[in-house]
């Protein structure tokens, strides 16, 4: 409940254009997933989650870590740049900038993403 409050106070203020879209982070106990929205158009550019099958072996273990966080932090921002996106607006969705979120995103600007 606290969680979709503060989703919604931020959403307020952070939206996706097509010259800056937005990378929503999900967390769930088990896995991670993250995508990047033009809420302009109303889609979804590009999306990584700890439940790709091209990060499987990358993943060896769970995918409910920061190491997992972080391997689907850099597959992101690799798929953003082939589809030339290279900046994005950072929607933590609600979740404190602390550990799984943390370590995604700075492995997605260590990869060349710019936020």
């Amino acid at each position: 409940m606290q969680r979709e409050r503060r989703k919604r106070r931020v959403r307020k203020r952070v939206s996706g254009s097509t010259e800056r879209p937005r990378l929503s982070v999900f967390r769930s106990h088990k896995n991670i997933y993250a995508q990047i929205i033009d809420d302009a158009a109303g889609q979804t550019l590009c999306a990584a989650s700890s439940r790709d099958k091209e990060l499987a072996e990358a993943l060896r273990s769970r995918g409910g870590n920061k190491s997992a966080a972080a391997v689907v932090g850099r597959a992101l921002a690799a798929r953003a740049r082939m589809r030339g996106i290279k900046a994005v607006a950072f929607d933590r969705s609600g979740y404190r900038y602390h550990g799984r979120v943390r370590a995604l995103a700075e492995a997605a600007r260590e990869a060349g993403l710019k936020f």
